[in-house]
């Protein structure tokens, strides 16, 4: 995990953030804050949190999914980026990371667009599969725990429309999944999750190589 685009000197991420990153305050605040965090390298970097909101614009999306809140920027960033009337639908299963979300959230006014769910995230996109919300969200945003990023998967493209667009956060887990000599469960784990995606061709698929790997799915 990494709180910045991987491969870039920092002198040069500096310059690209300096020319292009027009971050709201409130977003640096939670950002600042969550640094300070013990899991704080959970973070995704402001750049990929600009580009996600961007996506969100361009497809014109009201209706989204945020399956990992941790400290809630993700969240925060996409709901910024949604009309009036737009919702984030959000899974979690930890009150502590999720209060300190709530507070920011509140704080940027934007409260009343986020549904938050503490629970497995399974068992909220299996609920919500079955109250028939199926085809109905224009983007999701998977950055969870790994042994159950297929699950997460498989379930959010039955829940985006066609033409909706899955982000899969951490695809390039630190550069561990082009390391032959890496032999970990959760590095094989996403091993076998970015081939399956290579494969499925329900989808129309870019990784994108911003933060720690960024892939981007469209339903077809």
């Amino acid at each position: 995990m990494t709180t910045q685009t991987q491969g870039l000197e920092k002198h040069l991420y500096d310059y690209l953030l300096s020319v292009s990153l027009r971050e709201p305050e409130i977003l640096t605040q939670l950002r600042h804050e969550t640094a300070q965090h013990q899991m704080g390298r959970m973070q995704i970097s402001p750049e990929q949190g600009q580009f996600m909101a961007l996506l969100v614009q361009l497809m014109g999306a009201s209706k989204t999914l945020d399956v990992g809140v941790f400290t809630g920027y993700s969240s925060l960033v996409i709901a910024l980026a949604l009309p009036p009337d737009g919702k984030v639908v959000a899974c979690d299963v930890s009150e502590e990371y999720t209060n300190q979300a709530r507070r920011w959230w509140q704080q940027a006014g934007v409260a009343d667009k986020i549904d938050l769910h503490i629970a497995p995230a399974l068992e909220t996109l299996d609920r919500l599969l079955a109250a028939g919300d199926a085809n109905t969200f224009d983007f999701a945003f998977i950055d969870a725990d790994k042994r159950n990023y297929s699950g997460y998967y498989e379930r959010s493209l039955q829940l985006v429309r066609p033409g909706g667009l899955i982000a899969i956060d951490n695809v390039l887990w630190g550069g561990r999944v082009a390391d032959s000599l890496v032999q970990d469960n959760r590095t094989k784990t996403m091993r076998a999750f970015n081939q399956k995606l290579h494969r499925d061709m329900r989808v129309t698929l870019s990784l994108i190589p911003i933060a720690d790997g960024l892939t981007l799915a469209m339903k077809n």
